[in-house]
């Protein structure tokens, strides 16, 4: 393995840190409604459990209104189970073919619980890119005893992989600060 395919390669691992991150900053409620929110929820299915965004349609016709509406008629009072047992805190309205979820504004004390989340995913995040940069660095290192490869070269790589670690961890920075607005906006 090159020293280019080792930062290649944490460059694209660390790069899908980040991106994981944006999907669980999606998935915290904000007091707006989004369907990323019922991403994770599981529906019994006849017997399989599969996502509600497989089985439904999800639409936000008001910033604080999911309007939920399965393709099977027959499955709206298991969707309504469903979303009622997650961790969302939601209770659905179902009228037998759509299923209504009201997002309340949280008050204060809410959203500086969901900062606190959105903090300790964010570092979370952090010490995943931290743990890229130690295991490029290990593999750099085994790298000198391998090949043949100076320690000059093996330095400056992982010069290059500090760079990359800082840069996205002030990606991930900028990411919390927005979310931290976002879940703070009244």
């Amino acid at each position: 393995m090159a020293i280019e395919d080792v930062i290649a390669n944490t460059t694209n691992k660390m790069d899908k840190t980040v991106a994981n991150l944006s999907h669980e900053f999606a998935t915290i409620r904000t007091g707006r409604a989004s369907a990323t929110m019922l991403e994770r929820i599981q529906v019994d299915y006849y017997g399989t459990p599969t996502p509600i965004t497989q089985l439904a349609g999800i639409k936000s016709p008001e910033a604080h209104l999911l309007v939920v509406e399965p393709w099977d008629k027959q499955i709206v009072s298991a969707v309504a189970k469903a979303i009622q047992a997650s961790d969302l805190g939601i209770t659905p309205a179902s009228d037998g073919s759509v299923i209504r979820l009201t997002f309340p504004i949280p008050t204060e004390e809410r959203r500086k619980e969901l900062v606190k989340q959105c903090r300790h995913v964010a570092e979370e995040a952090k010490v995943a890119v931290r743990n890229e940069r130690r295991d490029a660095n290990t593999k750099l290192e085994r790298l000198i005893k391998d090949e043949d490869v100076s320690k000059d070269e093996v330095h400056r790589a992982e010069e290059r992989i500090q760079k990359l670690t800082d840069k996205h961890v002030a990606d991930i920075d900028e990411a919390l600060k927005r979310k931290e607005a976002e879940v703070m906006e009244v």
